[in-house]
């Protein structure tokens, strides 16, 4: 009997590990991020970046902007394959931006500021 106790003990323990641990993540997904203005912007400038989930530098792109780059307008080519045919990707990332500028590579955050107008500054 004893052991039984102790099992669900231990299941319990995992169970509120586990719950503490997702409550974290999730949360960290609603933090405020370091350039949220800055994303919102080229978001309102029909900035739109094309990538892949396996890209690397698609990652080092969006580790660029940290949390604030669910603002930005992202084409997963790996989902919408039609969409980045149509538009002509070849490569990732590749950024299209209103005026019919495209730009192939991880862009510096000064340079998608420079095309776009948006003010580079980082909230807080």
């Amino acid at each position: 009997m004893a052991l039984k106790k102790e099992t669900w003990m231990l299941v319990g323990l995992v169970a509120i590990t586990l719950a503490v641990f997702l409550y974290f993540k999730v949360m960290e997904d609603y933090k405020p991020g370091a350039y949220d203005d800055f994303a919102k912007c080229l978001n309102q400038k029909d900035a739109v970046m094309y990538g892949a989930y396996w890209c690397g530098h698609c990652k080092d792109q969006k580790k660029m902007f940290g949390n604030s780059f669910k603002y930005i307008d992202y084409v997963e080519c790996t989902e919408m394959e039609e969409t980045c045919d149509k538009e002509g990707i070849g490569g990732y990332p590749t950024w299209k931006f209103a005026d019919n500028v495209t730009k192939e590579g991880v862009l510096e955050l000064m340079e998608l500021s420079e095309l776009t107008g948006c003010g580079l500054k980082k909230n807080g």
